[in-house]
């Protein structure tokens, strides 16, 4: 029981150490992190030509709003062009009408699917193959600009760093309890394997991007192979950048504020289908996606139960009565390390800072959602997506 209980003390001690390092990355994101706002100007100057792309599929509850938004900006050099992928409902008619008013966008259906493709990567690859901006830049139906400037900001923070791809991250918009509970965890999950710092060097191979804003300059999407490289993954934007670092490229990666917002999931269910596929298809292989299974069961639930175990041996045990009481003490320091610093990754993310408590709770989900996607490695598993069924073999040939 001496060795059991203080293992477990030493094993609280070094949890709780590891959740005080992630609360000094906090503090050091919100001193150092490079946040894009809408009144960056740039020192490059210049504005190419630039071919803004929108995959749509069954998306008419937020297409209207997607489109408006981006034929608002004052870039004075762009089009849009929607790809409407296969709708079922009122996506080509609401984009159509739309483009009765403004000579700036495009539509193009795509009625059929290939063998072997996934439908966003169709879409995008149909699409840009008609188009003949000097960049591209990849939008999701679901996002909507709340600023006028986007591209401009955007256009001039790649031309100031050199960058030949540049992912802009969406603003979360987090409703209800479900959202605040799950999404921050799971985005959270994202950043244990892709830190925006190594994300952001050259000397480190770990990519990282969010479809949900993606700039790049055309030569450097020919040179990857562009979408017909990524065909099958159902997580193109982290294999796109994935191959922009292979490939001798200049990868970047911004926070935005006040630039454009996104809300991924609003169900518990669209949330477990949602990331149980992201995780899939970010991480791939059993080994990463079983390291971050046990990374969120040990560092983020482990000391809960050892809380409760230590407490119920320090009651009922006479010896070593100090030691359970010990353990106690430590378990009670990770958990006071971690809950302080989920409040500031709540903050920092958008999401309701009060409900960092449920943490716990967020967890068991996230790692529910993460053993999902260990099913979906086995021999003939499928993912279904957008009402389109996937095999999962040669998910991610190029692992980011």
């Amino acid at each position: 029981m001496l060795i059991l209980s203080a293992s477990l003390t030493a094993f609280c001690a070094l949890v709780a150490l590891i959740w005080m390092t992630r609360n000094i990355s906090i503090s050091h994101e919100n001193r150092h992190g490079i946040i894009l706002r809408e009144d960056y100007a740039g020192s490059a100057g210049g504005q190419p030509s630039l071919t803004v792309m929108v995959a749509a599929k069954d998306e008419e509850d937020n297409i209207e709003r997607c489109v408006r938004s981006m034929l608002d900006q004052d870039y004075p050099d762009y089009e849009m062009v929607v790809c409407n992928d296969r709708s079922t409902d009122r996506t080509p008619e609401i984009v159509a009408g739309i483009a009765t008013e403004n000579r700036r966008l495009r539509l193009l259906t795509i009625e059929r699917l290939p063998e072997g493709w996934a439908g966003k990567n169709h879409a995008m690859h149909t699409g840009i193959a008609q188009t003949k901006g000097d960049w591209i830049c990849m939008i999701d139906a679901d996002c909507w600009q709340t600023s006028r400037k986007s591209l401009s900001a955007a256009m001039a923070y790649a031309l100031d760093t050199g960058a030949d791809m540049l992912s802009v991250l969406p603003t979360q918009e987090f409703k209800g309890f479900w959202e605040n509970v799950v999404q921050p965890v799971c985005s959270g999950v994202m950043m244990i394997w892709f830190h925006p710092d190594k994300v952001n060097s050259d000397k480190h191979s770990n990519a990282y991007a969010n479809g949900a804003f993606m700039l790049m300059r055309r030569e450097a999407y020919e040179k990857i192979g562009g979408h017909e490289a990524v065909r099958q993954c159902v997580n193109e934007d982290m294999h796109i950048a994935a191959l922009i670092k292979q490939s001798g490229l200049r990868l970047r990666v911004v926070r935005n504020d006040g630039l454009y917002a996104t809300r991924m999931y609003t169900s518990l269910g669209g949330m477990y289908r949602g990331w149980s596929r992201i995780f899939y298809g970010t991480f791939v292989t059993f080994k990463r996606i079983g390291l971050t299974l046990a990374a969120v069961l040990i560092v983020s639930m482990m000391p809960y139960a050892i809380a409760l175990l230590a407490i119920i041996l320090a009651i009922t045990q006479s010896d070593p009565h100090a030691w359970w009481l010990a353990c106690v003490g430590a378990a009670a320091a990770a958990v006071v390390a971690q809950l302080t610093t989920i409040y500031r990754f709540y903050k920092l993310v958008g999401a309701s800072a009060g409900l960092a408590w449920t943490y716990p709770l967020g967890c068991a989900i996230t790692a529910f959602c993460l053993f999902s996607s260990l099913g979906k490695l086995r021999k003939g598993a499928r993912i279904v997506w957008r009402n389109t069924s996937y095999h999962t073999q040669g998910q991610g040939a190029k692992t980011p």
